[in-house]
């Protein structure tokens, strides 16, 4: 699947699964600080926040969303946090495995794309109701 084909579906809080039948992403809980949450809600939040809870993956995510066209290659992301290819792909699947980034391969390298719907899911799910 390319990042140009796929569409994205919210199904918990923030989490992004790709969806054939939805072309958009859709929040589908309420802020934390408004409602309570399910249990399966808070999991899934928790899988976010974990993901983000490392220093070198909220720098992998900026990386990527300050290159030029808003996409990185592995390649160009171990120089700057200065640590290896392996370890840097370990670190953008739990990215990706918590629906920030999407992935996309190009012959031998892969290509990451920050998914902002889901940054902004994240976002509206741990703000204040108002």
């Amino acid at each position: 699947m390319t990042m140009a084909h796929a569409s994205t579906d919210v199904n918990t809080c923030g989490r992004i699964d790709h969806m054939p039948t939805s072309p958009t992403p859709v929040a589908c809980c309420s802020p934390v600080l408004s409602a309570a949450l399910d249990e399966r809600e808070a999991q899934s939040l928790a899988e976010v926040f974990k993901a983000l809870a490392d220093p070198t993956r909220v720098r992998l995510l900026s990386l990527i969303a300050a290159a030029p066209d808003g996409e990185a290659c592995i390649c160009d992301l171990t120089a700057p946090v200065g640590l290896s290819q392996p370890t840097v792909s370990h670190h953008m699947r739990r990215l990706a495995d918590a629906g920030l980034v999407e992935r996309e391969q190009r012959g031998r390298w892969a290509y990451y794309r920050v998914l902002p719907d889901a940054l902004g899911a994240v976002a509206r799910a741990i703000t204040p109701a108002g």
